[in-house]
């Protein structure tokens, strides 16, 4: 199916006139032939892909073996730090909302929460205590914050997931079931009890289930954010001025979109948005995000009447 975007006659003429297409924007729906068709297409100078990383992989390489130029903003296991200090009740606000907002459908997400032993056990007790307020239900109601998923094999994946992390050992404290009842709505997660290194926890999983893991210290908190394949978002909640910028620094964390204070998820339309390793490099919006798009030329005019020549050689 091929869809394409309306204008009203007042709009569309002065295009015409200026001989530009009277289609501006053109939507193209169709399953994966469309988007191998569009990858192989040497008429096709830029693909801009947003997506997983397995899928993201596909389309870059079939991008760069005909020297096209891939933009790849793809997923993220993105983690919140929690320090000793950090003002608890800001924390559990910005947690639920990038944990359980748009039922954990957003590449920006909060997949995990690593939280200082001195705040783990304060960390739980609030967080389950705001989960247990989560309504569930049409996504477009106001007083709603988590709806279904997209798909049955949303669900399945999600409930995989869960009997993944209760089989390795991590404890279920909170949710963990599908709803009953048509739709594909399921109960927002938290999962504790599992190494930082589990494989359900290195796995990016596209549904409301967050798992809260204990720290000793930030550097070791930044450790453990960092060794995910993927690199999109991450956040910290602190109040001291040192680790504020240890986080931000070089020895910081390696993401893309590095926050303190906020959450994750809900990135600003004024900032460069995408990520680094598994999440593709690629960056949308933000200040020089057209720069993406554009071919990069170097020129030079000679306006005397000398011929200068590289590395200062001279005709006799």
């Amino acid at each position: 199916m091929l869809a394409r975007l309306l204008f009203t006659t007042a709009a569309l003429t002065p295009l015409l006139d200026n001989k530009l297409p009277g289609a501006v924007c053109a939507l193209t729906v169709g399953g994966p032939p469309i988007g191998d068709a569009m990858a192989k297409d040497d008429r096709v100078r830029l693909l801009s892909f947003t997506g997983s990383t397995q899928v993201g992989r596909q389309v870059a390489l079939k991008v760069q073996e005909r020297f096209g130029r891939p933009l790849l903003e793809l997923g993220g296991n993105n983690a919140i730090l929690v320090d000793e200090d950090a003002d608890l009740d800001m924390l559990v606000r910005a947690a639920l909302f990038a944990c359980v907002g748009t039922a954990g459908q957003r590449c920006t997400t909060t997949r995990r929460i690593i939280a200082h032993h001195k705040v783990y056990d304060q960390v739980l007790s609030r967080l389950k205590n705001a989960y247990s307020q989560v309504r569930l239900g049409d996504p477009l109601h106001p007083s709603t914050l988590c709806g279904p998923l997209h798909t049955e094999r949303a669900v399945e994946e999600f409930l995989e997931a869960v009997a993944e992390a209760t089989k390795s050992g991590g404890v279920i404290e909170c949710g963990g079931k599908r709803v009953p009842g048509a739709g594909y709505f399921v109960e927002p997660t938290i999962v504790t009890g599992l190494p930082h290194n589990a494989p359900v926890v290195h796995r990016e999983t596209f549904a409301p289930i967050v798992y809260l893991l204990k720290c000793d210290s930030l550097d070791q908190a930044i450790a453990w954010n960092n060794e995910v394949e993927q690199g999109l978002s991450s956040s910290l909640f602190t109040n001291n001025l040192g680790n504020l910028f240890k986080w931000l620094g070089p020895k910081g964390s390696d993401c893309g979109i590095v926050n303190v204070n906020i959450p994750t998820s809900g990135a600003e339309i004024g900032g460069a948005f995408g990520g680094e390793k598994h999440t593709g490099g690629g960056r949308e919006s933000g200040s020089d995000s057209w720069k993406q798009y554009m071919r990069r030329s170097t020129c030079t005019i000679n306006y005397t009447k000398e011929l200068p020549l590289a590395q200062g050689i001279k005709f006799q």
